[in-house]
């Protein structure tokens, strides 16, 4: 079920800032019908009961998605401005293949546990745990990566016996109403199963937060929009999971290949306009060789082709709108204001007159007090600190409210560990270690979040636990 009221607003490419077409704009009537079908899909159907249904019709989905493969990556490009490399991986196919791990989990899972029998207050009993879906599931998703965070939604919560209700960020409907046609036409999912609402009124998603049918809430985004879901759902106690911001740290130590590191630093933040909760958008260098850090990550950053996410060699494509692209420039411009200034960049690349672009920029001469080695900027900026040793760049790095990611470089593998293991961070990449994949949880400490994505930690997410208790007869 693709929601939507009587009028359609426009869908804007990032890259030249035209409509491409227009999306349902779901009202308020329309989100508590999408809430209502999946409350009846749940109560009056087998589809929390039956494995065999969800893991049948998830494998169509993703059959059916990789069939269709060429069309949603046109769509992704244009509409997310996403370049069309990063397609291959992260953007679109990993999480079409992922959708593999949540069904898997489903057909192997211990959905009950034997306890055995004790005797609590000299009663022989015999226990049984038994995990079993929530409910329903509001799942509210952001732009920057709507296929990847849309299916780590969609897969688990299903996997797990939930009912759906998906309202996608109004810069992206597309994305997200390309797979309620796909479900639609091509899969076996029961009516109210998956419900998706389009819409541009932002407001929508406090309305799936506060009903009382919705028994969890997940939510990628913002900390400051997160703390409003979290408002939002407080009173009816309904859960609520919180994939949020981050300001990772990126530490270099002094025993680091330092062209290395600078280089893998410039591409990380800069891959999608640095549109990346998890992207390392703090470089901490060793204090003596500051100079030479900055100069190496200015260079590498003059090699990052930025453009056409259509072309092939974009590695930075658009930001999503004017306004995310405002909202950066006002930061560099605060870079500056503070003390600071651009090594490269700072703001539109040379000769991009059309499009939402920023140049990736490597901002040096501050420390990490100032409000943009601090606050989340999300585009393609990295502030260069400097540390004085291993101790001084792990206090840097935790002395943030964020904590979703970090990386760490040396050439003493033993050493990073060590350092990673202080890092107060979800994720920590050691020397380009890769943390993400369908099987590895996802998520963050303190003002990034809580609960996880994927794994088995994510599947759990959308799970009850009840627990059992049969006296034993006696005979």
């Amino acid at each position: 079920m693709v929601a939507g009221g009587a009028g359609t607003f426009s869908t804007v490419n990032p890259a030249t800032e035209e409509p491409i077409g227009s999306a349902a704009d779901a009202d308020s009537a329309d989100m508590d019908r999408a809430i209502g079908a999946a409350r009846a899909a749940f109560d009056h159907s087998d589809w929390s009961h039956d494995v065999t249904l969800r893991v049948h019709c998830l494998r169509q989905l993703r059959s059916a998605l990789t069939a269709e493969i060429e069309g949603l990556r046109a769509v992704t490009v244009a509409e997310v401005g996403a370049p069309v490399t990063f397609t291959h991986g992260s953007h679109l196919e990993g999480p079409v293949n992922d959708l593999a791990f949540p069904a898997d989990t489903a057909e192997n899972y211990s959905w009950r546990t034997d306890l055995g029998v004790a005797s609590p207050m000299g009663i022989a009993t015999h226990r049984s745990l038994v995990r079993e879906p929530y409910g329903v599931v509001g799942a509210i998703t952001p732009f920057n990566f709507p296929h990847q965070i849309n299916f780590a939604k969609l897969g688990p919560a299903l996997a797990a016996g939930n009912t759906v209700v998906l309202k996608p960020a109004p810069e992206t409907p597309w994305c997200a109403a390309h797979v309620g046609r796909i479900i639609a036409e091509y899969t076996d999912f029961p009516p109210g199963v998956v419900n998706i609402v389009t819409s541009s009124d932002r407001s929508l998603g406090v309305r799936l937060c506060e009903d009382d049918r919705v028994d969890v809430v997940s939510f990628t985004g913002s900390t400051v929009t997160g703390t409003a879901v979290m408002a939002a759902a407080a009173p009816t106690i309904t859960k609520v999971f919180l994939e949020l911001g981050g300001k990772s740290a990126f530490v270099v130590l002094d025993d680091a290949d330092l062209g290395r590191a600078c280089g893998a630093a410039a591409l990380a933040v800069s891959r999608h306009a640095g549109q990346g909760c998890a992207f390392t958008t703090r470089l901490l260098v060793p204090r003596k060789r500051y100079d030479e850090a900055v100069e190496a990550t200015a260079a590498a950053m003059a090699g990052i082709a930025v453009g056409d996410p259509a072309d092939y060699a974009t590695v930075c494509g658009p930001l999503i709108s004017a306004r995310q692209r405002d909202r950066v420039q006002d930061y560099l411009d605060l870079a500056l204001a503070e003390g600071g200034s651009f090594a490269c960049g700072g703001g539109r690349p040379a000769g991009l007159d059309r499009g939402y672009f920023i140049a990736p920029t490597v901002i040096r001469g501050l420390d990490n007090s100032a409000r943009v080695a601090r606050e989340e900027i999300f585009g393609p900026v990295l502030v260069v600190l400097a540390h004085d040793g291993d101790g001084d760049a792990v206090a840097i790095a935790n002395d943030s409210p964020y904590g979703l990611s970090a990386a760490v470089w040396s050439s003493d593998a033993e050493r990073a560990a060590g350092v990673a293991a202080r890092l107060r961070t979800g994720t920590v990449s050691v020397n380009g270690g890769v943390w993400y994949s369908a099987d590895t949880p996802f998520g963050g400490y303190k003002q990034s979040g809580n609960g996880r994505e994927m794994g088995v930690a994510g599947f759990e997410e959308y799970l009850e636990t009840k627990v059992i208790a049969s006296a034993v007869v006696s005979t």
